[in-house]
């Protein structure tokens, strides 16, 4: 059972990535070319969360992001890629976490490759069409990029509040 001080500040880390998330939606695609390409900027609250906190709660801050963005602004659908990527994404991380082989930005880089696959793995499961696949290249590229950014960001973020009283709990 978490204390109320943590699960105060894990409900506002959440709060944070869904404004992120909605943030992202405002901002026009970065390559209209090839559609679905984002930054990922929420995934900033998990690589946070998941080197300050625990796994547990890395992924119930993810799962409460993926839901509730979903909920409001997406549809069934929406919400069946977003769990796919978001599950691989978090097992994956934590993982990668775990060895202490990997810089926080490798283990993001990771993270955004692992949730472009399994989104796409859940289109071929959805569609049944395996050629689906093809467009990881794409993904994989963007989720390098993205993923890099992301893990910058989070070091960074984690490097600097460090010394706030009260944040690590």
């Amino acid at each position: 059972m978490l204390k109320p001080k943590k699960l105060t500040l894990i409900g506002l880390l959440a709060a944070l990535a869904i404004i992120l998330s909605y943030v992202e939606m405002l901002l026009p695609p970065i390559y209209a070319a090839i559609p679905g390409i984002k930054l990922g900027l929420a995934n900033v609250v998990s690589i946070i969360v998941l080197y300050t906190f625990t796994v547990k709660e890395t992924a119930l801050v993810t799962l409460v992001r993926v839901l509730t963005v979903a909920l409001i602004f997406g549809n069934l659908m929406t919400l069946a890629y977003s769990i796919a990527g978001a599950v691989l994404s978090v097992c994956v991380m934590a993982l990668l976490k775990k060895t202490n082989l990997f810089s926080t930005v490798g283990v993001s880089i990771a993270g955004g490759v692992c949730h472009n696959l399994g989104q796409i793995l859940m289109a071929i499961l959805i569609t049944s069409t395996a050629e689906i696949g093809y467009y990881m290249i794409f993904l994989c590229i963007s989720g390098i990029l993205s993923g890099t950014l992301i893990g910058i960001v989070g070091a960074l973020v984690i490097k600097y509040t460090k010394k706030f009283k009260g944040w690590k709990l």
